[in-house]
């Protein structure tokens, strides 16, 4: 199969030094990449700037804000049958950005913020056949508003984890997660190392292609 997966944060500038983002080190969407690598399949990765080494046999493709996620992956899709959107995009970006650094004043500085691009939405039309796993990185119980994204982007399976817990979630090796499919079936997987997750997700996504 070929498989296109997606990793890591978005850095939505604010001037030339400063910028939002998030904590997301990449490591699950590079873990992903490295066990469908490992699996035999064919892997793209689309990656926001971390401080990883690309897999062995994966082609890394980098981007840097929101939009050029969303223009790397509509660029790729349709040469994939699996799609995993492991990235952590940006919500929110300054609706400008100044060319200079800006000056520290002695009042309080705001921000006007605009959304981004929902990636799935604007490539639900692409979908066809293709097997589609996302991720809802939420903070307490991530159950509901991950059932709830499954259902609003049309996606096969959906991975869910509490971010806010120290042995999950951003900047360590392990995870727990909870799979959801849109039959409300669901799987548990507790604190494991994200090498272990990423090869259940392929495995998954195997055993969904067989089906289809």
């Amino acid at each position: 199969m070929n498989m296109l997966v997606t990793a890591g944060p978005t850095r939505e500038a604010i001037d030339p030094v400063r910028f939002l983002s998030n904590r997301s080190s990449g490591r699950m969407g590079f873990a992903v990449a490295a066990a469908a690598a490992e699996a035999g399949h064919a892997v793209r990765l689309v990656a926001g700037p971390v401080a990883l080494d690309a897999p062995a046999g994966v082609e890394r493709i980098n981007v840097l804000s929101a939009e050029n996620m969303r223009a790397a992956v509509a660029g790729h899709v349709a040469w994939c049958d699996a799609l995993v959107m492991a990235a952590a995009v940006a919500d929110w970006r300054p609706t400008a950005a100044s060319d200079r650094k800006l000056k520290k004043g002695d009042g309080p500085m705001r921000l006007e913020l605009e959304r981004t691009a929902d990636i799935l939405e604007s490539i639900k039309s692409l979908k066809g056949a293709r097997i589609v796993v996302g991720f809802a990185a939420e903070t307490g119980d991530p159950v509901a508003e991950a059932t709830r994204k499954l259902s609003a982007k049309g996606l096969d399976m959906i991975v869910a984890n509490d971010v806010s817990r120290p042995d999950a979630g951003f900047e360590v090796d392990t995870n727990a997660v909870t799979f959801i499919e849109p039959d409300g079936s669901t799987r548990h997987i507790e604190t494991a190392p994200k090498a272990d997750i990423a090869a259940e997700i392929i495995k998954w996504i195997e055993s969904r292609a067989l089906c289809t």
